[in-house]
């Protein structure tokens, strides 16, 4: 019994002692993390700055040609002759596409037949009228049917004519749609036709702008396919009506896309310049760390030593309300002030607190108009 006591006594001991070097251990961790400071982000910055900006109302616009169709016949035919290549620039007028026109040739010789016999009827019976042989009735009657033939000869000839198709204005064709032999049936597209000078671009504004646009305003006009490119054109055309659903105005700008950039169905954003100029605070876009719930920016501030750690720099989240966009930046509308310094790159590793280092020397400098190096 005894025996057992002591085995129960020296169990006790052994297992207290090992939980208490197992909580020693645990406070070592414990007291070891919150020593812990992960190292500090490295980041580049810019600072808020206050700029004057030309005001401006943008929009987002669809491009289209001054003059466009797909080129179509009014009757139809069997194709005998392609004049064009797709893809040709071609002048007002020029030959596209010629259709089976032998039967109606075959009964335009037979009319100009008819026409030629009834105007040699029509000149004996006025000389035979003159010497009183006949009446003015019988005269009356070969003159009509002069003009009966006549007409019908017309007739043949508009239809052939319309079976020669020729392009409506000058412009680019784009990829032809016919083969040789083919019949082609009346409205069926033979080859679209745009005018690719100038350009016309469409788009819509609120009803609370009307007020500020006129006709001759300048337009600037950019897209995604050429992103160092600014078009510069002018606004042409204020509808008169508003659309009631939307209470918004349509709008056309003309360009005039001398280098054929601008195609129609092209997506592109627009601004409308305003006379004077505005006052904003502006940041680097990328700075701003976009979320369903707001953006925001992370604002670098000098931590003083104390019991979180040593001084040094800090990011703190803050959110922000943006307004227009500029090249690569973008104006701030609330949520920051003048002088301010914010991370304008490595926003994506950040978050609320943590400490990071400035490192200015690689990340590339915003600009208002930004080209892409040939690099």
């Amino acid at each position: 019994m005894k025996k057992v006591l002591i085995a129960i006594v020296l169990l006790v001991v052994v297992i207290g002692a090992l939980a208490g070097i197992k909580i020693l251990q645990i406070r070592k961790l414990m007291a070891a993390g919150k020593a812990f400071r992960p190292p500090p982000e490295t980041i580049s910055s810019a600072v808020a700055r206050e700029e004057k900006w030309q005001t401006s109302l943008s929009a987002i616009a669809s491009l289209a040609a001054a003059q466009g169709v797909n080129v179509t016949t009014e009757i139809p035919g069997t194709v005998r002759e392609i004049a064009f290549d797709s893809g040709a620039v071609v002048t007002n007028g020029q030959l596209l596409l010629r259709l089976d026109t032998s039967s109606e040739e075959a009964q335009l010789r037979a009319l100009d037949a008819q026409v030629d016999l009834a105007r040699v009827n029509a000149e004996r019976l006025r000389q035979l009228l003159a010497s009183k042989t006949i009446s003015q009735a019988e005269v009356d009657s070969s003159e009509a049917a002069l003009k009966q033939n006549q007409a019908n000869a017309d007739n043949i000839r508009a239809t052939v004519a319309k079976k020669t198709i020729r392009a409506p204005f000058a412009g680019r064709l784009g990829i032809r749609l016919v083969n040789l032999g083919q019949f082609q049936e009346a409205g069926k597209p033979i080859v679209s036709l745009q005018s690719l000078e100038p350009m016309h671009a469409d788009f819509t504004m609120t009803q609370q702008t009307l007020a500020q646009l006129t006709n001759g305003m300048r337009v600037r006009l950019f897209t995604d396919t050429y992103p160092s490119n600014q078009f510069a054109g002018t606004l042409t055309a204020i509808n008169p009506d508003l659309d009631a659903a939307t209470r918004s105005v349509k709008l056309q700008a003309t360009f005039e896309n001398k280098d054929h950039l601008l195609r129609p169905g092209m997506f592109a954003r627009v601004e409308v310049v305003l006379p004077g100029e505005q006052d904003v605070l502006v940041i680097p876009a990328t700075s701003i760390l976009s979320a369903p719930f707001g953006d925001s920016v992370y604002v670098i501030e000098q931590k003083p030593a104390g019991t979180n750690g040593p001084a040094g720099l800090v990011a703190r989240q803050q959110f922000i309300r943006t307004g227009r966009v500029r090249g690569d930046f973008v104006s701030v509308d609330s949520g920051l002030k003048s002088g301010e310094k914010v991370a304008s790159s490595g926003v994506f590793k950040l978050r609320n607190g943590v400490g990071v280092v400035e490192n200015n020397e690689l990340s590339p400098k915003p600009k208002l108009s930004p080209k892409p190096s040939d690099s």
